[in-house]
């Protein structure tokens, strides 16, 4: 016969599901949930100290309550409660007592974000309510200091959950706020509660709340140092997202699409919830950039709470490389063939470097499909749409050094590029682009995607746009000046423009541009209205 016992919310016992009636006796209650909950023998005299007062006769009323909790957990086969002269025991392995279930779960390292919300609202509930006994201060005592200890164990899964991977930055923050309150002393909680707040677009809020907490530590006497902690939870922060991203790798599904022409187009699908496409862009590789110091950290950011879909462009990566067509409009027709493979209906667009242009023209052919439109150091026109002179000459030498170079083991030629995208990245991370690069396309396919770049030209299609956009860029970029995005911007009607604080065109992992990237595009889906579109 199975057995279940609560001890939060109400005490309450069922047998094979099916409520049993408990004593009117409220002593006798609580005498029944503490032998439940502390699942150990008890001596009758310590029992009578609890629960009975000196001038009572307490072994007797002792007698009597036991006499009621018998015939509640024992059955013909099995005999849960012992007690003879000396002790009393109530054998909780042969009864479900929800405390206990909970406790061994929440020791479990590895749970799932279900798994701990469940926990925690579990734990909302109050433990034995209504069988507090103030005139029996010893019983009160332990009561208090098992709602205490429970309380904690709230704060601790609270604290974990604050943190989990499976979970966007804006559902970490509620349970950061929860934590916080459940426990107000608590600098890391403190912390967790700062820098959610700041990467979820709310610097101003953090602000604020970091005053009141240096107050509140401070009368504490409780020594904090915000940008101390906040700077080792992102080193935490950026372990967790290294081992979540491998567990992402793992789920990550490639799959192969032709595109108008015939070329095979691979695309890979990884993560779940609303959809998010990147439009493809110099250079990729589905496997290779999921490690890489540049790309990583934004995508699997995004593959917590998002489906993510990402491609490689024809020529490079895991796609064709020898294909009869590398241009401009192939680039938008790939596009299409994988938001067709991959059943998606409405989206949100990412675009970066010419990634952007083919974004922008995608949207505009079908407004239907894209929910917003993200772009980041974009372009509306190529170099030879409107270059000088000089301009010209340089970039018409690189292409040639280029087609002679690229494939040698020598990395210099590609160095050429792997500077001006990445300025400030160390040798480390330029040996690392210098190598990939080599990796992903041929010297010939390098040479056409140049010349493609070159002539881009969407200029005319911005004032068409009708979706919610936001364009980032670079303050220093040295491959597209900052004042390109600011003109592509101010030409799309309705966009949002923000500068971020870095020299790359493309953004390194560990700088905070890469962060003030993400917790943007996550404040920019949570809150921008959809526009209506006609189609």
């Amino acid at each position: 016969m199975d057995i279940a016992m609560t001890l939060l919310g109400e005490l309450t016992i069922s047998r094979n599901d099916t409520s049993v009636k408990l004593p009117a006796s409220r002593r006798t209650r609580a005498l029944l949930g503490f032998l439940a909950s502390t699942s150990r023998p008890h001596r009758r005299d310590r029992l009578c100290e609890l629960f009975w007062e000196i001038p009572d006769d307490p072994r007797a009323a002792l007698r009597w309550s036991l006499t009621k909790i018998r015939p509640l957990v024992n059955d013909v086969s099995n005999e849960r409660l012992s007690a003879d002269r000396e002790r009393v025991s109530l054998l909780t392995g042969e009864l479900g007592v929800d405390v206990h279930q909970l406790t061994q779960l929440a020791e479990k390292k590895d749970l799932s974000a279900v798994e701990l919300t469940f926990i925690s609202q579990q734990l909302n509930e109050p433990f034995l309510p209504g069988l507090d006994l103030p005139s029996q201060p010893l019983y009160q005592q332990w009561l208090d200091t098992e709602r205490l200890a429970l309380t904690r164990l709230q704060a601790s899964v609270l604290g974990r959950l604050a943190g989990h991977l499976e979970l966007t930055a804006l559902q970490q923050l509620t349970h950061a706020q929860e934590w916080l309150t459940l426990d107000p002393f608590n600098t890391e909680a403190a912390t967790r509660v700062l820098v959610l707040l700041e990467r979820t677009g709310r610097p101003q809020d953090a602000g604020k709340l970091q005053f009141q907490l240096g107050e509140r530590f401070r009368n504490a006497g409780i020594a904090w140092r915000p940008d101390i902690h906040a700077a080792e939870q992102a080193q935490t922060d950026s372990k967790n997202m290294q081992a979540g991203g491998r567990q992402l790798l793992t789920r990550q599904r490639i799959r192969f699409c032709c595109a108008a022409d015939g070329a095979r187009i691979a695309y890979a699908s990884v993560g779940d919830g609303p959809p998010i496409v990147k439009a493809a862009n110099w250079l990729s590789h589905l496997e290779h950039d999921w490690g890489a110091p540049i790309w990583s950290p934004l995508f699997q950011e995004l593959a917590r709470d998002h489906r993510l879909v990402r491609y490689d462009e024809r020529g490079n990566g895991l796609s064709d490389w020898k294909v009869n067509e590398i241009s401009f409009e192939s680039f938008v027709s790939d596009l299409e063939a994988v938001v067709e493979a991959a059943g998606l209906k409405r989206f949100a667009l990412v675009g970066i470097s010419q990634g952007a242009s083919v974004s922008i023209e995608y949207a505009v052919r079908h407004p239907q499909r894209v929910s917003h439109l993200i772009l980041f150091g974009g372009y509306a026109a190529g170099w030879r749409v409107q270059a000088e002179q000089q301009l010209s000459r340089e970039r018409e030498a690189i292409i040639t050094l280029t087609e002679s170079g690229w494939g040698q083991d020598n990395p210099a030629y590609r160095q050429i590029f792997s500077t001006t995208f990445m300025p400030s990245a160390s040798a480390e991370e330029l040996n690392w682009f210098n190598e990939f690069q080599r990796l992903t396309t041929s010297p010939e396919n390098a040479v056409r995607f140049l010349n493609v770049f070159a002539d881009i030209d969407v200029r005319h299609r911005l004032a068409q746009v009708q979706v919610p956009v936001l364009v980032m860029h670079s303050l220093g970029d040295q491959r597209i000046p900052i004042a390109t995005g600011r003109e592509m911007a101010a030409a799309i009607p309705g966009a949002e423009f923000i500068a971020l604080d870095s020299d790359g065109h493309l953004l390194l992992g560990h700088e905070p541009a890469s962060k003030t990237f993400v917790s943007s595009v996550r404040y920019f889906l949570s809150r921008t209205p959809e526009r209506e579109t006609t189609i």
